[in-house]
């Protein structure tokens, strides 16, 4: 196998972690019925969010390293795409969430009883429109970097 095989491997393995972690985190974080389940809910998506990020990164090497070795990609459009895509959900994925989720969890952690507390709902119910915009643009990647259509 080449170097230019093997890293298209690890782009690959990087790519059904990273993107297979982010799509299980919105399930994982909405059936919460009970407070106790939704601070687990909580500290297992921090650990899920692990091989979400670290896929996340691994993907973004991998890909420019292609393009370094095969300059001819930075001239086409799937690729110019898929890495303006990539940076475009990082606003989402690494700003915007990552605060709503913090917020979710101080109100978690002060709270006392057994139910979900009303803010905690309203934020979760908050993440849903980022959610279906960054699993929108990773199937979009998948798709792109599949059929590389120009």
């Amino acid at each position: 196998m080449s170097i230019y095989g093997i890293i298209v491997m690890i782009h690959v393995v990087a790519a059904v972690a990273g993107l297979g972690a982010s799509f299980a985190m919105p399930v994982i974080m909405k059936t919460p019925e009970t407070a106790q389940q939704a601070r687990f809910s909580l500290d297992l998506g921090k650990k899920i969010e692990t091989f979400a990020k670290v896929g996340s990164i691994v993907l973004l090497i991998t890909g420019l390293v292609m393009g370094f070795m095969n300059p001819y990609l930075f001239k086409t459009f799937w690729y110019i795409a898929s890495i303006a895509i990539y940076i475009g959900v990082q606003f989402i994925v690494a700003g915007i969430m990552p605060k709503k989720i913090k917020q979710m969890a101080e109100i978690i952690q002060s709270h006392e009883g057994d139910d979900i507390p009303t803010a905690y709902g309203k934020i979760n119910s908050e993440l849903r429109p980022y959610n279906i915009i960054i699993h929108s643009a990773a199937i979009i990647l998948i798709i792109l970097m599949s059929i590389k259509p120009f």
